[in-house]
């Protein structure tokens, strides 16, 4: 067999006080009959054994080595059993060994040195040095000074550079050129471009210009990390390191020739036969039936004069999806051959730009994310809220990312004021501080800034940076960066490695159940103009926060059981399966909150032939019998007990079986009366359907309030804006809103950082 199979060892002794537990993740191409071999080999000779598959089909760990003497007895036999039922084994190490936990986190910032004059380069970084950053980040764009002519490489300078950091004691991310290609490349071979949706070839002159898809392009892009792996990847200076730069083609996708053949590749492996896609993707609607995969084309509206087929867009945006995780495989494999096993390998991706979901980068040792908060385009909280973003953006973005891979770090965080947005108001003051401040609360390793130095020349002068336009004043906000770098270095020697968190916090935990799936269906058939998959997501993401729970975004991969509620929101797209597993869950205890447009859809975007909704009525214990859309001149009414909340967006309209408490009717409309939030029980847990999506979120925090109070869990009730974290022994209180906030600390606790009066933009650290 060919399949590659990646082996966890999550305790070797015990868990939590349980029997030892191998968890093995495995390729799609594993069949059902040989994981069930193994499975029953190692349970009757070891200990249990948790399956659950990759849903990705690119699965390849084959890099990790690991000797085997460092493994136990126990684990050895695993592994030879695994070796004789898949043929290849990878043992993955956690990437926590990267980052020693009483660093708690660092900072750094970036530094361009091919922007600036030679002479200048000692004086910037050991001013950075001064200033108290622990690492800096070099060369994601510089791909035209590493190889100014074609197979012509030249590190000079950047050894320069490199030898500058280390002789002041900062180390270096070494980044791979990818987004920008040099022009000589470009004029030499234009079929690297991608081609927008417009059918406009990009050309040469800004960034993130080329195809992910094309073999020539990767071809060059092979020999240039081969040349800089070999060049560095010994090198005790460079300290990780980071593919591309916020890969994406910002908001675009690629309709390239090479994106074609290789999204025609891609649905010959899927499919396998054409009878099989023209079946999946309902092809006798409007007679657009294929009858061989080179017809196809990728599902592109301004090719056509009425919608596509839902199913082809879906495929293509899990395509382009699944194709920016193989282009960071591809360059991750290649650069691992040549670098230490003590550096990582990493990228930073934009938590809202789905059409590169985190979720589906599996290729890398973590993931990071980038994050501006203040651009014009969130209003935040309170009247001054623009100038702070929103508490849910950071938190969001930690609780995604960090439970991928266990860790996570914020590569690119907003330095001050910007040059890109809607408009580009100044951060209150405090602001760039707080949102550090958020980063630590969310667990991350290293929080890192663009950029250094305010640039003088090119796309991005009204950028901030921790240095102002001449070059050696520190900009206001990046004396906030400073302050923090101070703050966290006396915080070090607070730290208590055997620190547990509160039982009051922990019994709150809380999973948010996500699939990009689900998003880009209905970002492509909302059904109306006031639909967005992110906001109504977050909308019990922050609820969730506001009463105090510490929060895992999670995909159905991960194990369920762990967390005492868990919301599913809009989870359009479903299986048996994972009804199933939702069942299982409650039974045996879980809080089960599900919202609305639940289960309307299999996984290929096909509706049931069946009653709406029907794979989830007998979960929920009710049917839903019709949903409603209204205009944003109207807005509909929800009676819940005493409270009346407001609706204009979607409407589940549900009808509840006997046994089923209803919780919320709506009270306007032609169906006043009829039920809007359903809850029963089941087994030893609750299962709770909310048929609106609110703009407030008022609705949706009530609900879960409710089911918390009722499982006997106690919750905080903090205002919108605020949230208090729990990290390695630390308490941390942040305030986004317009409002101060007396923060609840317990009597003996020790304040470190800030005071009980929490002000707005500002951050409070305590130790009980």
């Amino acid at each position: 067999m060919n399949d590659t199979v990646r082996v966890q060892f999550v305790n070797v002794e015990s868990l939590n006080g349980q029997k030892p537990t191998c968890v093995v993740a495995f390729s799609t191409g594993v069949t059902h009959k040989s994981v069930q071999i193994i499975s029953t080999t190692i349970n009757q000779l070891l200990f249990p054994l948790t399956l659950k598959g990759d849903r990705s089909d690119n699965c390849n760990f084959e890099h990790m080595k690991y000797l085997l003497s460092t493994i136990s007895r126990q684990k050895k036999l695993i592994l030879f059993l695994l070796v004789l039922a898949f043929g290849k084994v990878a043992v993955a190490q956690p990437p926590q060994r990267f980052f020693p936990a009483n660093e708690l986190m660092t900072i750094g910032t970036y530094y361009y040195p091919e922007q600036w004059p030679k002479t200048q380069w000692a004086r910037d970084i050991k001013h950075m040095a001064d200033l108290g950053f622990d690492f800096t980040h070099f060369g994601e764009f510089a791909w035209a000074f590493i190889e100014p002519e074609e197979g012509k490489f030249d590190f000079s300078w950047l050894d320069e550079a490199v030898e500058l950091a280390h002789q002041n004691s900062v180390k270096v991310i070494m980044c791979t050129s990818t987004p920008t290609p040099p022009a000589w490349l470009v004029q030499k071979h234009p079929e690297i471009l991608m081609v927008n949706a417009e059918g406009t070839t990009m050309q040469h002159g800004s960034r993130q210009h080329i195809s992910w898809s094309s073999a020539v392009y990767r071809e060059y892009v092979a020999k240039m990390v081969e040349a800089i792996g070999k060049h560095y990847g010994k090198d005790n200076r460079i300290w990780g390191w980071q593919l591309d730069n916020e890969p994406s083609h910002y908001g675009q996708y690629d309709y390239s020739t090479a994106a074609q053949e290789r999204f025609r590749s891609w649905l010959k492996t899927k499919y396998k036969s054409i009878d099989s896609m023209n079946q999946v993707w309902g092809t006798a609607f409007w007679s657009i039936r294929y009858s061989n995969f080179d017809q196809m084309r990728i599902p592109n509206q301004k090719e056509l004069i009425a919608q596509p087929s839902p199913h082809a867009v879906l495929d293509f945006k899990r395509f382009s999806a699944e194709e920016a995780n193989d282009f960071l495989g591809f360059q991750y494999q290649l650069l691992r051959k040549h670098i230490s096993p003590g550096q990582w390998i990493t990228t930073n991706l934009m938590p809202e730009h789905v059409e590169v979901d985190p979720t589906k980068i599996n290729s890398l040792d973590f993931v990071t994310y980038t994050k501006y908060l203040v651009a014009g385009y969130d209003k935040g909280t309170g009247p001054q809220g623009f100038r702070l973003g929103s508490a849910t953006s950071i938190g969001f973005a930690n609780d995604l990312f960090r439970p991928l891979n266990g860790i996570t770090g914020v590569m690119e965080l907003q330095p001050g004021q910007v040059n890109w947005g809607k408009f580009n108001p100044l951060p209150l003051p405090g602001a760039v501080r707080m949102w550090i401040w958020h980063a630590f609360a969310g667990g991350n390793k290293f929080v890192c800034n663009y950029r250094f130095r305010q640039p003088l020349t090119g796309g991005e002068q009204y950028h901030y940076g921790i240095i102002g336009t001449d070059g050696v004043n520190t900009s206001s906000s990046g004396k906030e960066y400073v302050n923090v770098i101070g703050e966290i270095k006396s915080l070090r020697s607070h730290y208590n490695p055997s620190a547990v968190a509160p039982q009051r916090y922990a019994r709150r935990r809380a999973a948010v159940l996500y699939n990009p799936d689900n998003c880009w269906e209905m970002d492509n058939q909302p059904q109306t103009n006031q639909w967005d998959f992110l906001s109504h997501l977050k909308r019990y993401y922050g609820a969730l926060k506001q009463l105090g729970a510490p929060v895992d975004v999670i995909t159905e991969e991960k194990e369920f059981a762990s967390y005492p509620v868990m919301v599913a929101p809009a989870y359009e797209l479903l299986d048996a399966q994972l009804v199933d597993w939702w069942k299982q869950y409650v039974q045996q205890g879980g809080h089960l909150v599900i919202s609305s447009r639940t289960g309307q859809k299999d996984r290929n975007g096909k509706l049931w032939e069946a009653p709406w909704a029907e794979p989830i009525a007998e979960l929920i214990g009710a049917k839903v019998s019709f949903y409603d859309l209204l205009p944003d001149s109207v807005r509909g009414t929800i009676k819940m007990g005493a409270q009346t909340f407001y609706w204009n967006n979607w409407a589940d309209v549900l009808s509840a079986q006997p046994g089923t408490e209803v919780w919320a009717s709506y009270s306007n409309q032609f169906y006043a009366g009829q039920t809007a939030v359903t809850h029963r029980r089941l087994g030893k847990g609750t299962v709770t359907f909310v048929g609106p999506d609110t703009d407030e979120g008022l609705l949706e925090k009530a609900v879960l309030e409710r089911v918390y109070r009722q499982a006997g869990i106690g919750v905080d009730n903090l205002p919108e804006g605020v949230m208090l974290d729990w990290r390695d022994g630390f308490w941390v209180g942040v305030n986004y809103s317009g409002n101060a906030y007396t923060v609840p600390v317990p009597a003996g606790a020790k304040i470190l950082i800030g005071s009980k009066v929490l002000k707005p933009a500002d951050v409070i650290v305590w130790v009980e």
